[in-house]
Parts: structure tokens; C-alpha cells; sequence
């Protein structure tokens, strides 16, 4: 259980955080532009790492005093300071280690944890309400040589254990809370004081045991009080309390251990909680799951009426939670927030934010790695304030923080916040007559989802344009401004710096655009015809595939594609992408729910025999796609298939090759007259049957994407050649308007 946030002063940490938004306002409107706070409220806690001593193996637990003492137990034998390699500059520190949270440094308070034979570990620690006492659970015969069995009271004072608590736990203990009066335990134990007690039990803080009975079938994982002191929150494996059905969460008295609140169904049979933590007004809950249809996110119960206020439906277990200033924080290995409209399956995340009162996840994103032991990265979560600032501790598993090497312990706090935006992504182009577009990909800030972006031309230290936008690390929408103070012929080169309000992005590249006189016919034919994405490739070394058309759902570039590959497929200043055939790839920012009637356009120049997707649709980004069709895919002997997907594969291939190393212009169609398959302007695969396909969430791909079960899987799920003047439109387009496009190849 983490300790909890009622009893937390955060009157400092709200004047910091106000401090902060007041500077970063002052900044913003300093520079002329719309204000960006440092922080995007309600977070409060920037994303930037402090220095921390660190640790040699995994920490499960942590506390911390109101007057700035952070307590970490776990399972290591040392401790070191910042920056030091495993190994180096060590302090034996036996499962526990107590630090000075604004310093991040050990205090004098120094105990070891230990038992004859086995391996030793500190699960669970909590203070009692006065911050006199320490408790410390889980697997251990003795502290600092005083014989104990599993649980142990120390006095912070004088930091040694107390004799006059002696308490014999069968097995380990996993999770505790206290009263004034009565120290609340859970986890493995079948036994407590020589008495039955089946996971969960209650004592005094004389070590007396208490009556109080909420037997589990299961391992009791977490314990929360309410604030009122009427009721107990319980987490875990188990099935049944006290032999009724309650799956994993339950509430009970807090004098007897009746159940008050039974959950059968709540949490699927395949998920467990593993931490509990609570406000005023709600409890919340951490939930790891293993195998299929699994919970593993976070849910809030409102303390009233004990039932559902939200849950979030991220996957990637929930180790640690913690609540500060109206945010829920939390520990986890999240890879796939989907399903909440959030991001699809990627590489995990480890520590994230959100409103205490919406799942919604909010723009703060530090990071750890998976670590060591299982591995999923943190543990355990512990916050206080000291010298005028409030800290949020972080214990696991985790040998990195933010990428650079920090193992077991991390800490953040509400200022200063020192992590600049990252450098935007700008792109410029001339298709209109007498102006310039000049498209930027949004940035990135770990702490901050509000971003000013600020405009300079030719050189001048003044901007010409000033906005904001929001983005989070997998969605950032393309901006675009229209430049019409130029005239035809001109050449002028714009850059763009990205601010938080209080720190600035290093301005980007320059990047050159001579203004066109007249229309270029070829893209402007494209987008007459409806374009809603259309990528021309156009960017140098960057990300960022800018989207021409009116919807400006850019594109990420994956891997380092060959940028700025000549000629291009069509005349004019143009330049085409080259993709590798085995790792680079493009996807769409936005997502789309696609109907049945649409219509992909690209160019490819090829001379692989080993296939690959040229295009498609595909649930997911950074990972191979779990659903994936409306695609062009070329077959190892350089035929290309046409495929969508409605109870089954449906394609259309062409009877002819195009891997001969010249430009070719594809475009596949479906809509209520079936699906066509064109290739240079002729219709070379037709079959008016297909007129529906599969309605699911995705995004846009291009370059490569998952071709399982799908005819003639080639030998490569991704294209090796180049790729040039890619459009997708929400219509099927004729016969006619697509020749009309390869007809404009060369300017027309």
C-alpha cells in the first residue's frame, strides 16, 4: 500500500506549481505569443529526473515521512551514488536504505533486513500516523540482528527496531496500513500469533492480535483504509472473503472484517490488484493480469458508494499508484492504450498521469526501462515535501530513467522544470501560386502537452507567426501556416523553436522554398479531386512526411528512410522517399475509422524480388498490426494484390510485373461498384463483388505492415525501393480521374 495522500501537506507544492504557470505566462506573452504553461495542469510534477542514489537489485516498497525522510525496501545488499556503474562506490545497505528526499542521499539511518537461509526482502512498508513508528513487512528472521518473524516495527527517532512489537507471521507479508490504534497485513500467511488468519489480519500496534477476520483463498497483495476509518479496502489473487465470491478487490469492516462490499466479476478471473491507494472522495486500484482478455489498468471506486467511478483499459500491468494535487500517478509496463483512444501497441511506458477524476491519460511521460527480475519496470511509490518542494519517489526494477542508466530509485518533483521541447520538424511547400505553406510536425515535451511554436523568416530574430497546439508523444498533429507576403520567384527560408513557456527548443533547420509563379498541375489536380492525406516526400532528415492536403494527418517516418530521392515521379521541384525492404516505414499521426469506400494512391520504383506492403490500413504503429487490409502488396515476382478484408481476404493482383526499376503509378479503389486495381493509368484487376471491407480502427501505412494468412505472402512484409506522391481519399476515385493523374506525370 502506498502511504497515504490524505495526511500529505500540499500547500507548498500547489504555490510551486502556480509559481511556475505565473513565469511561463510572463515568457510566453513576453515573446509575443499565446501563453504555455511550464506544466499542463493538473499535473504538477515535472518530468524531469533528480539526481538519486541508486540501488543493486529491486526495490518493493517505499514510504516517507512528513518532514522529508524516504524509506526504500526490497531485495539488494547496497547502495550507490548517482552516475556510479554497478559495482563502484557502494554502501552495504541489506533490503533497506533510508534517503533525504530533496538531496536524494542515505540518511544516518541504516538497518539490515536478513534471515538464516533464503533470500531476504522488505514487501511492504508504511508509518503510522504520527511518523513515530516505521513498519516493514515481508520475508525476514531479523532486523539489525533482533530476532523477528516476517513483520518488524522500527522507531524513526532513534532508527532501531522495537522490541516491545513482536509478532510471529507464518509467511510473508505483502502489504500493510495502520491506524492510530491497529496495524492492517496481507500476503501469503495462513497463520498470525499461532492463530488461523487466511492472507489478511489485524493487529495492534502493541502487536496484540485483533479478532478481526478477512480470510482469502489467495496471496492478499494491498490494504487500504478509508479516511473515515470505517472500512478496509483488500487487493490480491483471491477468489473468495470470508467464503464469499469477491474476485481480487473487496471492502470490509474495519473493527470485524465483514464484508461490506463484494466484487464477483469486477475484475476478470485473469487479473489481480497489486496496489491500492485513496483520496477523499475515492479509492483506486492497480491491476496485473496474465493471459487473454486481462485487466491491466487503473480503476476508481468512489468511497460512498463503493462502485465504479471510471477504469482505464491500458495493457501493461499496474504495479504502483499514488495520488498528488488531483493526479493519479502510476508505475506500470503499458504498451497498448487503444482501446481508450489512447496509444495502440508499441514499446512500454512505464510511468504515467491522469486525472483523478477521467482516465484520460495527461502529458507526462518519464520513463524507465523493464529492469531486472520479472522485469516490468517500477515497484513502488512514495511522496513528501522538503525544503519547499514536493518529491514523487519511484522504487523497481528499472536499471534506466529517462535512457540513461539509474537503477532501483528516481525521484521528481514540482520544479524547476529544465527539459526543453523537442526541435520541431518543418516542412515548406509551393503548390499554390504566390505562397508558401509551411507545415510543421508538433513537438514533443515529456511534461507539458500545451506548446508554443514561434516562426522566424530569413534570419530575423523576430517571429512572423506565433500559435500553440497540443500533442503527446503519439499523436502530435501536423500546424501549418500560409505565408502570402512573398512573391513569385522569391526564395526565403523559415525556422521554428517549440517553448513549454519556461524552456526552448533550439531553433530548427533552416528550410528553403522558392515560391511558384503558376500551379504545380500534377498535385493540384490531386487535391481538386478530394485528397484528404498526401504525403510528397518532400522533407529532408526528419520524422515528419507532411501532409499537402487539407486534412494534415502527417506522417512519421520510421527508421531513417533515404530521403530526397531523384528523379521523383512526377515533374517539378518533388523529390521521392527510398525505403530498405526490411525495417522503414511510414504511418499516419491520425487515426481513422475507414469505411468502405476509399481510395490509395501512390508511385513506386522497384527491383526487389522479395515483395512487401506498399500500403494499407493497420491497427497499430510501432508494431506489427493485429488487423491490417485495404493494402497494395507486391508479390516476390513483381505482380501486385489488392486486398481488403470482409469475413474473409478478398483481393485482386494484376496479371503483369512492375519491379522492372521504372516509376509507376498504382491506385486501388472500393465503393459500391467493387474494388479496381489500376496501374498506370489503366484498370488492370477489377472485381465488382468486393464492395464492403472490415470497419476498424487504424492508421495509414506505408513502406510495410503485417501480410500473415494474407494469398501469397511474399517473402518480405516490407518494400525495398522508392515510394513518391502517396494519397488516400474518402471516395473511389473513376477511371477517369485516375488516368488523368498518371496523365499529369510530367506536368501535363
Amino acid at each position: 500500500m502506498n502511504e497515504s495522500t490524505g495526511r500529505r501537506s500540499r500547500g507548498r507544492a500547489r504555490a510551486a506549481a502556480a509559481a511556475l504557470c505565473l513565469l511561463a505566462g510572463a515568457l510566453s506573452a513576453a515573446a509575443g505569443g499565446s501563453p504555455a504553461a511550464a506544466l499542463t495542469p493538473p499535473v504538477s510534477l515535472t518530468a524531469d529526473d533528480l539526481s538519486t542514489w541508486q540501488t543493486n537489485g529491486i526495490v518493493w516498497s517505499m514510504a516517507a515521512t512528513d518532514d522529508g525522510v524516504v524509506y526504500a525496501g526490497g531485495t539488494f545488499s547496497t547502495v550507490r551514488p548517482p552516475d556510479a556503474p554497478a559495482g563502484t562506490s557502494e554502501q552495504p545497505a541489506v533490503n533497506f536504505a533510508a534517503f533525504d528526499a530533496a538531496t536524494g542521499a542515505p540518511t544516518g539511518c541504516r538497518l539490515s533486513f536478513t534471515q538464516s537461509t533464503g533470500t531476504a526482502t522488505v514487501r511492504a512498508l508504511t508509518l503510522s500516523p504520527d511518523g513515530e513508528t516505521l513498519y516493514a513487512g515481508g520475508q525476514f528472521a531479523s532486523v539489525n540482528g533482533v530476532g523477528v518473524s516476517n513483520i518488524a516495527a522500527i522507531d524513526t527517532a532513534s532508527c532501531t527496531p522495537r522490541t516491545n512489537f513482536k509478532l510471529a507471521v507464518s509467511a510473508t507479508v505483502r502489504a500493510l496500513a495502520v491506524t492510530d490504534d491497529t496495524v492492517y497485513l496481507g500476503g501469503d500467511f495462513n497463520s498470525v500469533a499461532g492463530q488461523t488468519r487466511n492472507k489478511f489480519a489485524a493487529v495492534t500496534t502493541a502487536a496484540a492480535l485483533k479478532p478481526w477476520k478477512a480470510n482469502t483463498d489467495e496471496v492478499g497483495r494491498a490494504v487500504q483504509v478509508t479516511p473515515d476509518g470505517q472500512h478496509v479496502v483488500i487487493g490480491g489473487d483471491f477468489f473468495t472473503v470470508n467464503g464469499t465470491t469477491s474476485h481480487a478487490l473487496a471492502v470490509v469492516n474495519a473493527t470485524t472484517g465483514a464484508l461490506d462490499k463484494s466484487y464477483p466479476g469486477f475484475i476478470p478471473d485473469t487479473s489481480t490488484v497489486q496496489d491500492l491507494t485513496a483520496d477523499a472522495t475515492k479509492f483506486y486500484t492497480a491491476n496485473e493480469g496474465t493471459g487473454g482478455g486481462v485487466f491491466d489498468g487503473r480503476i476508481a471506486v468512489d468511497l460512498a458508494t463503493f462502485q465504479q467511478v471510471w477504469r482505464d483499459t491500458c495493457l501493461g500491468a499496474t504495479q504502483a499508484i499514488l495520488v498528488h494535487s488531483g493526479v493519479l500517478y502510476s508505475g506500470s509496463h503499458a504498451h497498448d492504450c487503444a482501446s481508450m483512444g489512447e496509444f495502440p501497441d508499441q514499446p512500454r511506458k512505464h510511468l504515467l498521469a491522469q486525472s483523478v477524476d477521467d482516465p484520460k491519460l495527461l502529458p507526462w511521460f518519464p520513463d524507465t526501462n523493464d529492469g531486472i527480475g520479472e522485469p516490468v519496470g517500477p515497484r513502488a511509490m512514495a511522496q513528501t515535501d522538503r525544503g519547499g518542494h514536493h518529491y514523487l519517489w519511484v522504487g523497481g526494477e528499472f536499471t534506466t530513467v529517462n535512457s540513461s542508466p539509474q537503477q532501483g530509485l528516481t525521484r521528481f518533483a514540482d520544479g524547476p522544470d529544465t527539459g526543453a521541447p523537442w526541435v520541431p520538424n518543418v516542412s515548406v511547400s509551393t503548390v499554390a501560386p504566390g505562397k508558401v505553406d509551411v507545415n510543421w510536425q508538433t513537438s514533443f515535451d515529456t511534461d507539458d502537452g500545451e506548446l508554443t511554436y514561434r516562426i522566424y523568416k530569413d534570419g530575423a530574430s523576430t517571429p512572423v507567426y506565433t500559435t500553440t497546439g497540443y500533442s503527446v508523444f503519439w499523436d502530435r498533429p501536423q500546424l501549418r501556416w500560409t505565408d502570402t507576403g512573398v512573391a513569385p520567384g522569391e526564395t526565403h527560408t523559415y525556422r521554428i523553436s517549440a517553448s513549454d513557456g519556461t524552456n526552448t527548443s533550439a531553433k530548427s533547420p533552416a528550410v528553403t522554398a522558392t515560391v511558384a509563379a503558376k500551379a504545380e498541375s500534377y498535385p493540384a489536380r490531386v487535391l481538386s479531386d478530394g485528397a484528404n492525406l498526401y504525403w510528397r516526400y518532400d522533407e529532408g532528415t526528419s520524422t515528419f512526411a507532411a501532409d499537402t492536403s487539407t486534412g494534415k494527418d502527417n506522417g512519421f517516418l520510421r527508421n531513417t528512410p533515404s530521403y530526397r530521392q531523384t528523379p521523383a515521379a512526377v515533374s517539378g521541384p518533388s523529390t521521392a522517399i527510398g525505403f530498405n525492404g526490411s525495417t522503414q516505414y511510414g504511418y499516419s499521426n491520425r487515426t481513422h475509422n475507414q469505411t468502405s469506400k476509399f481510395s490509395v494512391e501512390t508511385w513506386i520504383k522497384t527491383k526487389t524480388t522479395r515483395g512487401g506492403k506498399i500500403i494499407g490500413f493497420g491497427s497499430n504503429t510501432m508494431e506489427p498490426s493485429g488487423k491490417y487490409d485495404k493494402h497494395v502488396y507486391m508479390l516476390n515476382n513483381g505482380r501486385l494484390t489488392f486486398g481488403t478484408h470482409n469475413t474473409g481476404g478478398q483481393t485482386v493482383s494484376t496479371p503483369g510485373a512492375y519491379n522492372d526499376g521504372a516509376w509507376h503509378h498504382v491506385v486501388a479503389t472500393q465503393g459500391s461498384g467493387g474494388m479496381a486495381l489500376y496501374v498506370d493509368g489503366q484498370l488492370r484487376a477489377s472485381n465488382a463483388r468486393y464492395t464492403k471491407n472490415e470497419t476498424y480502427t487504424g492508421y495509414w501505412r506505408v513502406g510495410g505492415d503485417n501480410l500473415a494468412t494474407w494469398p501469397n505472402r511474399p517473402a518480405s512484409d516490407f518494400f525495398a525501393g522508392q515510394i513518391d506522391e502517396t494519397a488516400v481519399y474518402p471516395t473511389a476515385l473513376t477511371a477517369a480521374q485516375v488516368s488523368a493523374h498518371y496523365a499529369l506525370r510530367t506536368g501535363g
